[in-house]
């Protein structure tokens, strides 16, 4: 298995809400997990994270109070094969959207990059933007 070089790790209220949301509605593999410490790393298409309900309040990097929602400020941005799929199962399943699917188009210099995205929360508050990547094209200039 090869490590990202950036992995976020996710402190969660409960780890098997969070577990069971990532694994069954998001598609994400168990790489590896410590049960008995409410631990998992998680993969999908590439894509890693860690989640963790602190087990131990010796040892736990947890700065402040953690209340809900936890992700405040926190937005990732998970690229995905097909995510019109992800969107339709999650549609059926009836999680709600933070922001719907849409194409959005970000400058970058003289050029765009197009995403096909939307956004959720994951059960703790966590914002979570899908993409499939629309490529690119040139700035139009006025």
């Amino acid at each position: 298995m090869t490590f990202n070089p950036l992995v976020p790790e996710l402190y969660v209220s409960s780890f098997e809400r969070s577990l069971a949301f990532y694994r069954d509605m998001l598609d994400f593999e168990i790489a590896y997990m410590r049960a008995e410490e409410r631990f998992a790393f998680l993969e999908r298409e590439g894509a890693q994270l860690m989640i963790e309900q602190s087990t131990d309040p010796e040892r736990t990097w947890v700065t402040g109070e953690l209340a809900q929602p936890y992700g405040r400020g926190v937005n990732l941005q998970i690229r995905v094969a097909d995510v019109d799929a992800l969107h339709a199962k999650l549609a059926a399943a009836r999680v709600p959207f933070l922001v719907a699917m849409e194409e959005k188009w970000y400058r970058r210099e003289g050029e765009l990059l197009g995403n096909r995205q939307f956004v959720i929360q994951d059960p703790d508050g966590y914002l979570l933007r899908f993409y499939s990547d629309l490529g690119t094209r040139p700035v139009m200039t006025a």
